[in-house]
């Protein structure tokens, strides 16, 4: 009779709520990418082809923003879709083998892989060629979603069902905070970890070698 008790009070108590499934979104340019060998030799040999000067040096000091936004510093207006397919071409060619891996990040996502998560991609790059530089490096990403910047990236995030972004500018921030999504910022690229904070980012790290410490203590506060 104890027993028929104790089981009839368990079957009062509520069941767990499973948790959704973990999804993390990384940007890549500086954050799982240092693509500023790359970007640089591109663009030195975008001036070469063009005839027009570009300052290389300058420009890899604040990537983050799609292509066309540094192009129209460069380039007249009208000019700057054509420069910019032009880029896109020689760039396989170019940047891809010259491009590393920022430290850490095979790291990071294996350990979101270790936890059951997925791991996704979702960049301002055009998608061909971040797919390129991830094939180069080894890097097996459960989906990459190219050509969206900032709050744009709302849209493969909620798509994608991502509950984390990790990304190195404050575009990156403003994308996950529209998308509801927890901002985990990396000060590897051009915003350093005070303009990250000031943005609104939930988590600032150093680098992604730091990452799957931080996932593990935060999957264990969520359970």
């Amino acid at each position: 009779m104890a027993h028929m008790t104790s089981r009839a009070q368990n079957s009062d108590q509520p069941a767990p709520t499973a948790l959704p499934a973990l999804t993390v979104g990384f940007d890549l340019d500086m954050t799982l990418i240092d693509s500023r060998p790359g970007i640089h030799a591109c663009y030195l040999a975008l001036a070469e082809r063009t005839g027009t000067y570009v300052d290389a040096d300058l420009a890899i000091t604040r990537l983050g923003p799609p292509l066309a936004d540094e192009l129209i510093n460069w380039f007249p207006a009208d000019e700057v879709p054509a420069v910019a397919d032009l880029y896109r071409e020689m760039y396989p060619s170019i940047a891809i083998a010259a491009t590393p891996a920022m430290p850490g990040a095979p790291e990071a996502i294996a350990a979101v892989r270790a936890a059951g998560g997925r791991a996704i991609v979702v960049t301002a790059k055009y998608e061909p060629n971040a797919k390129l530089h991830l094939a180069h490096l080894g890097i097996d990403a459960d989906a990459v979603i190219g050509n969206l910047w900032a709050e744009q990236k709302a849209e493969a995030l909620r798509e994608e069902g991502a509950s984390v972004y990790v990304g190195d500018h404050v575009g990156d921030v403003r994308g996950a905070r529209t998308a509801d999504a927890l901002s985990v910022a990396v000060a590897t690229g051009p915003c350093d970890a005070d303009e990250l904070r000031a943005a609104g980012a939930d988590v600032v790290l150093g680098d992604l070698t730091e990452f799957p410490r931080w996932l593990s203590d935060y999957l264990s506060a969520r359970a």
